[in-house]
């Protein structure tokens, strides 16, 4: 008779089996239909994923139900250093995203975003011309801009100030307030008399031309760099819950393991 540990483990994984094939299927779908960089760029971490999942909870099945006492000890090991990487990455992005908010602008609603308030780690990687592309393609399909664009149509600049933008939003649709440009629209803005005096290097790199705007400046990549910071410590907080079922489940391969080997040792007498 097949052990409590081992039918729970077996019931455990059968359910990841059956969630790893839409996983796999989703990025097999996106290598093959994806039009955009952006959409492209999720197709190998979903196909990684998925193919994991699917090897690993095939393996603790079959070795949980059909008490393959090796294929629990790799299932157990997989395990192991699976809640080892996790727990690494859950602390990694504390750290990293631990420096650097917004900064509250007079009169604004809005906040605004310098790229030197941030760990220098997330920096260097927007700073990087191959990942600012990547992630200036995915701002453009996603029409950050324009549908802010949209939303503000006919706004007075009162109007507008009050608006309470996302990070991108503020970093990359608009200039910074330390330019002194004109409001012409949400995404359309002329400079001053006194914008020359300015010393903030984004003022030059700001253009009307729409597929353009701030999308070059600094304040673009702190404001992405504000939103990943939001969304990796969301995903820090999910990771936690994940690790503590990754323990549970870690615990209870392990107690199928034992039962395994005792069953052998027994058989052997």
């Amino acid at each position: 008779m097949v052990r409590f540990s081992n039918s729970i483990v077996g019931l455990l994984n059968l359910v990841t089996f059956v969630l790893s094939i839409p996983i796999l299927g989703g990025g097999i779908w996106l290598a093959t239909k994806a039009d955009t960089d952006c959409e492209k760029f999720l197709q190998w971490p979903m196909i990684a994923t998925g193919g994991f999942l699917l090897i690993v909870s095939l393996v603790g099945f079959v070795g949980a139900c059909c008490r393959v006492t090796w294929l629990l000890w790799l299932y157990s090991a997989v395990m192991f250093l699976l809640i080892l990487l996790l727990f690494c990455f859950t602390v990694f992005a504390f750290v990293i995203t631990n420096k650097g908010a917004g900064r509250v602008v007079s009169g604004r609603g809005y906040k605004e975003y310098q790229l030197g308030d941030y760990s220098n780690w997330l920096q260097n990687r927007v700073n990087k011309s191959s990942n600012w592309n990547k992630i200036k393609s995915c701002l453009q399909d996603a029409k950050v801009c324009k549908s802010l664009a949209d939303d503000s149509a006919n706004e007075a600049a009162e109007q507008f100030y009050k608006r309470n933008l996302s990070p991108t939003q503020s970093g990359c649709c608009k200039p910074p307030a330390s330019c002194n440009f004109v409001y012409g629209n949400a995404t359309y803005w002329t400079p001053s008399t006194t914008s020359s005096t300015t010393t903030d290097t984004d003022c030059n790199k700001w253009s009307n031309v729409q597929d353009q705007l701030c999308y070059n400046c600094d304040s673009c990549k702190a404001g992405v760099i504000a939103n990943l910071k939001h969304d990796w410590h969301k995903i820090a907080i999910l990771n936690i819950v994940v690790l503590i079922a990754l323990i549970v489940v870690y615990s209870i391969g392990c107690c199928a393991f034992r039962n395994n080997l005792r069953d052998e040792r027994n058989n052997y007498k």
